[in-house]
């Protein structure tokens, strides 16, 4: 991995909240072989976190991710990695309809939280998980819609 660039990755929910993940290649070369990893890699010169995630996202898996939320970020030394910068994940919802496909790795599945430690994985990844379901769950405001009615009534007192 190069030094002193920033990691970021895509938790892709289902509406079960089962989560896609990657099986990396198993190459002593690369960082994590062999384990099953959220989807993601390094930003570019001059890209924003969301726009690199969204750009590994597609290039792992074919898949172009709607509506991204940022969910956490870690220093890698954090995380058990050595070397200095962060690692930023954001989470989204899976559409449903487009078709998704291996890129990079060994394998891409949507695996069942339940089943995760079953898994050649790092510790900190059923963490990162929760966070995403946890935040899936949390109600969040439809871009551009009217306040409720209630909402209104509540407001003008």
């Amino acid at each position: 991995m190069i030094c002193g660039s920033t990691i970021c990755a895509v938790v892709l929910l289902r509406e079960d909240g089962v989560a896609l993940l990657q099986w990396r290649d198993d190459k002593p070369t690369i960082e994590d072989p062999g384990i099953w990893v959220f989807p993601g890699g390094h930003l570019e010169p001059g890209e924003s976190q969301e726009a690199a995630a969204r750009r590994e996202f597609r290039e792992e898996t074919c898949y172009d991710c709607g509506e991204l939320h940022r969910l956490v970020s870690y220093s890698r030394k954090e995380l058990g990695y050595s070397g200095e910068f962060e690692i930023v994940f954001f989470w989204g919802q899976f559409d449903g309809k487009q078709e998704i496909r291996c890129c990079e790795g060994q394998a891409l599945r949507f695996i069942g939280r339940d089943a995760v430690h079953l898994l050649p994985i790092r510790d900190y990844l059923p963490a990162v998980w929760d966070q995403a379901l946890a935040a899936a769950a949390k109600p969040r405001p439809v871009r551009g819609a009217a306040p409720s009615i209630s909402a209104a009534r509540t407001k003008q007192g």
